[in-house]
């Protein structure tokens, strides 16, 4: 166990016990490596023992170290109907009572599960550890992790693993550049199968029709994460197209069943606390008072073209479900920022890694924290989707290395 502030600050009393679990080796010549989940919201430890027999030989030299980062795993902040709701979606529309549900449960403390407060923790446990630099290696959220405490202690990291990259400077909270990816995903997955017809105008077709816009990205980005091949997808968008949406209703429906997810799993509390807080929102920051919020989001839609959110639309971009919830999301006091915003990484090095396929971190992302990466090179897996490392072992097609510095020592 690993005993950390509430605040890391110290001004408000209160301890929080974290797991941890470090691989018994009896040399670690390359120093210690730290695994970060993804989420946020997600726990480390019950992926030690399948992380660990995918990264194999990779992990020769090291020390492996994985840890439940605050409200999660057995510890989570649970929220039922929020849990309910959203499984392990990030883009699920929960109900507005849900989500004020939530924030009542958790309370005032909600406003201590901010990405600067997990960086605090990784510093504790760095100093615990009684080393000088860590290894990080983050999947998703766990990528902004990542980057978050290596621009906030650039001394101490020596190396850099950045897997499904969220970029430093966070998420966009509309996901323009998961929508248009989609365009460009669909289109592969259909020249693959031979469909002969252009699945992106056939989504496009969908969501004027039917008005499922935010359904269908949260659909879409699930399975971009747990089959990236989208089996029956173009087809089902063609017929909805046709006017038969029966095979597209199932199919929504199907992945959203299969999204169910425990708090310990994935914690929606942790997710909404931590998101809401981090984000920068069309209406402002987390302390922007409920009242102000819907006009000012109303207005930053109005602003986005078409070309934008194709083939999507407007309603999409304002509907998805980070937006929903941090909508009604109570004011919180804003976290401090820790970081210059678009600052580069420190001159370690970097290995970036990026599905082809991936719609929740889509590969744009990637693309730009390699331009702000010194010491970086991205590696593409055309065909893969979200989580490179969890993955399936072996990807049609390969993997192709983007041209850029080398990654001498890692």
């Amino acid at each position: 166990m690993l005993s950390v502030r509430l605040d890391p600050s110290g001004l408000v009393p209160g301890r929080l016990s974290l797991k941890v679990a470090v691989s018994d080796v009896a040399a670690a010549p390359r120093g210690v490596l730290v695994l970060l989940a993804g989420g946020p919201g997600g726990p480390g430890l019950p992926f030690v023992s399948r992380l660990a027999g995918r990264l194999g030989p990779a992990l020769r030299g090291y020390r492996l170290v994985m840890l439940d980062q605050r409200g999660t795993g057995a510890r989570a902040l649970n929220c039922p109907a929020l849990q309910r709701q959203m499984g392990a979606s990030d883009l699920t529309v929960p109900t507005p009572a849900a989500v004020r549900s939530c924030a009542a449960a958790i309370g005032p403390h909600r406003r201590y599960f901010t990405t600067a407060d997990t960086v605090a923790d990784i510093e504790a446990l760095r100093n615990a550890l009684g080393v000088s630099r860590l290894t990080l290696d983050g999947v998703s959220y766990g990528s902004y992790v990542a980057e978050q405490f290596a621009l906030t202690h650039p001394a101490q990291v020596g190396r850099l693993v950045l897997d499904s990259v969220v970029p430093s400077w966070n998420a966009d909270p509309f996901q323009l550049a998961g929508m248009r990816r989609t365009a460009t995903v669909l289109r592969t997955v259909c020249a693959a199968q031979g469909c002969g017809f252009d699945p992106a105008d056939d989504l496009a077709a969908v969501v004027r029709r039917y008005h499922d816009g935010p359904a269908l990205l949260d659909t879409l980005v699930a399975m971009s994460v747990g089959d990236p091949s989208f089996p029956g997808v173009p087809a089902a968008l063609h017929a909805a197209a046709s006017g038969r949406p029966a095979a597209l209703d199932t199919l929504i429906a199907r992945v959203h069943a299969a999204d169910a997810a425990t708090a310990g799993q994935l914690s929606q509390g942790l997710h909404a606390s931590t998101l809401c807080a981090d984000l920068r929102m069309p209406w402002g920051g987390p302390d922007t008072p409920l009242a102000t919020r819907r006009a000012a989001l109303a207005h930053s839609v109005a602003r986005l073209t078409p070309a934008e959110v194709w083939p999507f639309d407007r309603a999409t971009a304002a509907g998805n479900g980070i937006i929903q919830t941090c909508l009604y999301w109570p004011p919180t006091p804003a976290p401090p920022a820790a970081t210059a915003p678009r600052a580069n990484l420190p001159r370690v090095p970097v290995l970036l890694l990026a599905g082809g396929r991936d719609l929740s971190t889509p590969l744009a992302g990637a693309l730009a924290e390699a331009a702000h990466s010194p010491q970086g090179r991205l590696f593409v897996v055309p065909t893969a989707g979200h989580s490179v490392q969890n993955g399936r072992k072996s990807s049609p097609g390969g993997g192709q290395a983007v041209p850029g510095r080398s990654l001498t020592g890692t």
